[in-house]
């Protein structure tokens, strides 16, 4: 997901730091560095909201909830305006962003007791003298560490469907989106004034170490399988659990019976949106022999159309984080010096802080252009003999997030869609996957691992607990030091008659 401030080191040496607008270098407000003490302070007052929190119940938890879900959707204008100054990204990107986080909060709040309330479950014959019940538990405090390119949709995937579980949550948003982040908390406060369930702390690298090294119950991270690796040493000195979800080098698969111009404007969209800072944006594409080069027209069309810019007609605004466009530079210079060839962009597309759109074709698998993530609008495009070989090419890279496939067969795309290695998958569209609050959203490899959204989401942030209450005496009694041999051979006899027959 980009180069973490938390690898390059803090950028500010004084005890405060700027968020700043990255189209205009305008400074949007100051905020503190807090380090081990400050954080331990914060993780401890939630301890206590904690606590509160959690004796509510599931429908109070969801009544308040779904009141912060009205109010943000009220101010939606408002908070779209913080996002689209403090990233750069087009406010209607903005607005889409904060409406598929409203629809996250709507589904966690709602669902939370159906999915970890208690429940009775089947003792089966050997306990048929216990009743069975499950039920799962909030964890305490959840440390949530986010990102700075989708600062409202990302962290909400973790903070709502942890706040739901009855946990609460202290947030650190990225150092390069504190704005939002505080927005995010101030107004759920204004919305439970009780306690503060939701804090935030302020820093870079230094803030979320000491975070990962507190007393919270699990962490949330989202960022690069660098930082993650980071993120999990902290966390190891406590055993504290931690979710990951790292980056993608995500791949789109055409088959030769897909509808090119949907698959084109599919390509488009997932590389160049946001500027291409996107975990799960597309940023290789598997195109079959007979369909390539006109899919590759049709890419191109589409693609030399796109204009970033910062005014309010421009398709993606700017570079969010300034380093990242030394890694886009350098993964385009390798992907043509090893006979790459540019279709649409190149080098010179780099016009600091834009990127404009960069189609790369021919380019070798081993280039870094294929095999690490760049993170920006540029995308490589290989032609394949069959979907097959898409599927092979697709699943070599260490990556494993997101995916999607194009073709009008449904058994055939279904069968690639599965095959995929990613933990998700879209046919015939792309990223729609983060778009249902029901389907859990993470990876494997150097994506990640653990899940937010959906109900793997929210037994994410909880602990499941099981109880039994013998409600009966047992007909033959084996948990006794007075055991006898009649009752362990009457047991025997009766598993033996169940599970000991043949199967064909």
């Amino acid at each position: 997901m980009g180069t973490s401030v938390w690898e390059q080191g803090p950028a500010w040496v004084a005890e405060n730091f700027d968020s700043v607008n990255p189209a205009t270098s305008e400074v949007i407000g100051t905020y503190p560095v807090q380090g081990r003490s400050e954080v331990d302070a914060v993780v401890e007052r939630a301890r206590q909201a904690a606590s509160w929190w959690a004796g509510l119940t599931y429908r109070q938890r969801r009544t308040r909830l779904l009141a912060w879900k009205s109010h943000i959707t009220r101010y939606l204008p408002r908070l779209a305006e913080l996002v689209h100054n403090e990233t750069g990204k087009p406010l209607g990107d903005a607005q889409l962003e904060i409406l598929l986080a409203i629809v996250h909060i709507d589904w966690a709040a709602k669902h939370a007791g159906r999915v970890l309330g208690p429940r009775r479950v089947r003792s089966g014959l050997i306990a048929i003298n216990q009743a069975s019940r499950l039920e799962y538990q909030p964890l305490g405090v959840i440390g949530v560490i986010g990102p700075w390119n989708y600062p409202v949709f990302t962290p909400l995937g973790s903070i709502v469907y942890a706040l739901a579980a009855g946990n609460a949550v202290v947030f650190k948003p990225s150092e390069l989106t504190p704005a939002v982040g505080g927005w995010l908390v101030s107004s759920l406060g204004e919305v439970i004034p009780e306690q503060p369930v939701l804090q935030m702390v302020t820093g870079g690298g230094e803030t979320g170490q000491a975070l990962a090294l507190s007393a919270v119950d699990k962490i949330a991270f989202t960022g690069s399988a660098a930082t993650a690796k980071k993120v999990m040493a902290a966390c190891a000195e406590n055993l504290t659990p931690l979710v990951a979800e790292c980056g993608g080098k995500d791949a789109l698969l055409v088959s030769a019976d897909a509808d090119l111009d949907a698959a084109a404007d599919a390509a488009a969209w997932g590389a160049l949106s946001n500027a291409g800072q996107t975990c799960v944006g597309v940023e290789r594409v598997y195109v079959v022999d007979e369909v390539y080069h006109t899919f590759l027209e049709k890419l191109a069309e589409r693609a030399a159309a796109v204009r970033p810019g910062e005014d309010r007609e421009a398709d993606y605004g700017p570079m969010t984080m300034p380093g990242q466009i030394e890694i886009i530079e350098g993964h385009i210079a390798d992907a043509l010096a090893r006979g790459g060839r540019p279709v649409v962009g190149g080098l010179a597309s780099i016009r600091r802080p834009y990127v404009g759109p960069v189609i790369l074709a021919d380019v070798p698998e081993e280039s870094r252009a294929v095999s690490e993530e760049t993170f920006g609008p540029t995308l490589t495009v290989t032609r394949v003999g069959d979907l097959d070989e898409a599927v092979r090419l697709a699943n070599a890279s260490r990556y494993a997030l997101g995916s999607a496939v194009f073709s009008k067969n449904a058994k055939r795309a279904l069968a690639a869609a599965r095959a995929l290695r990613a933990g998700m998958t879209s046919i015939n569209s792309v990223i729609t996957f983060a778009s249902v609050p029901a389907l859990p959203f993470g990876g494997s490899g150097d994506s990640g691992f653990g899940r937010i959204h959906g109900e793997d989401g929210l037994r994410e942030f909880s602990r499941a607990k099981s109880i039994t209450r013998q409600r009966m005496r047992p007909l033959a009694d084996l948990t006794t030091l007075q055991r006898s041999e009649k009752d362990l051979n009457r047991v025997l006899r009766l598993v033996t008659l169940l599970h000991g027959k043949r199967y064909r």
